[in-house]
């Protein structure tokens, strides 16, 4: 299989990564694409936007819509990007969307979970509890409103983690490619098992395409990582490199009308904070499909 993600595959991943790293962008302003409307993209619209997904795995949109809650947005910007296999995810509202606002004391099981919450969310990847034939694959997030304090994100394209653990140390790659080496237990609800346990690697392969998937999280509670050396070194050298403050790390805040088009890139937010006037609101779709024609082949 023709993959440069393969450990074996150095000539490939050399040649990749000399192409990956070509041109790539540098600020975050690169990442974005002005748009009239997100639910009509014109042609130049759609191709600076897939430029920047084939490139970096991402591409943030600034439309005119300013905090329209009209959900056929993001339905919308998947259509024209080809996503078809949208995640009804637990918790997600009736048309697939997950509506990220700060729910009430009586919000159900919503307010036990911190994307429901105006508390910090820590790197990780969406989905990354999900079983096997279910993995999240694309990202996309709209905003409707944003927090008058708080509430952005920090972004990295996890083939650019990939890379940089593989310049470290080959054997990284080795060890979070392991099938066991992540761990997520199961989700009781009283006496039911309401999610089975999940196991499996951080960093696979898919094998039709050779494209990279990643599943991970940097929190400490929920998940069970295996306990070898070289797999505790791989996740502190991960850990480490996402706090120093990489110019790859890009940092900044939808407000509304914007929004994240990805491959699901890794990904964090801060603690915000809302008034009774401004209530942060975010649409959030989850696909387990990857953004056509942003492949490795292409």
């Amino acid at each position: 299989m023709y993959s440069p993600f393969l450990p074996n595959n150095d000539t490939q991943y050399q040649r990749w990564r000399e192409q990956k790293l070509q041109h790539y962008p540098v600020y975050l302003e690169d990442l974005i694409v002005e748009v009239h409307d997100p639910r009509h993209l014109t042609d130049i619209e759609h191709q600076a936007m897939l430029e920047r997904c084939r490139k970096a795995n991402m591409a943030i949109y600034a439309g005119k819509t300013g905090d329209d809650p009209d959900r056929s947005i993001p339905h919308r910007m998947a259509q024209q990007f080809g996503l078809q296999h949208l995640d009804h995810n637990w918790l997600a509202d009736d048309d697939g969307l997950t509506s990220l606002t700060v729910a009430a004391a009586d919000g159900g099981a919503r307010e036990h979970y911190i994307p429901y919450s105006n508390r910090a969310i820590q790197w990780h990847t969406d989905g990354y509890y999900n079983a096997p034939e279910r993995q999240i694959h694309a990202l996309l997030l709209h905003c409707v409103q944003s927090a008058p304090e708080g509430g952005e994100n920090r972004l990295l394209d996890h083939e650019i983690a990939y890379l940089h653990l593989r310049d470290q140390n080959p054997d990284y790659i080795h060890a979070l490619m392991q099938p066991d080496v992540m761990t997520i237990p199961a989700r009781i609800d009283g006496a039911t098992v309401a999610r089975a346990e999940n196991v499996g690697p951080v960093f696979s392969v898919d094998p039709l395409t050779g494209d990279l998937h990643m599943r991970y999280t940097i929190r400490g509670r929920n998940v069970v990582w295996k306990d070898d050396p070289l797999t505790l070194q791989a996740l502190a050298a991960l850990g480490d490199w996402l706090e120093c403050g990489s110019n790859y790390i890009f940092r900044g805040k939808l407000e509304p009308g914007m929004g994240l088009v990805s491959n699901n890139v890794l990904h964090d937010r801060s603690g915000f904070e809302d008034t009774p006037q401004q209530r942060r609101l975010l649409y959030r779709a989850r696909f387990m499909d990857r953004l056509p024609g942003t492949g490795v082949r292409g």
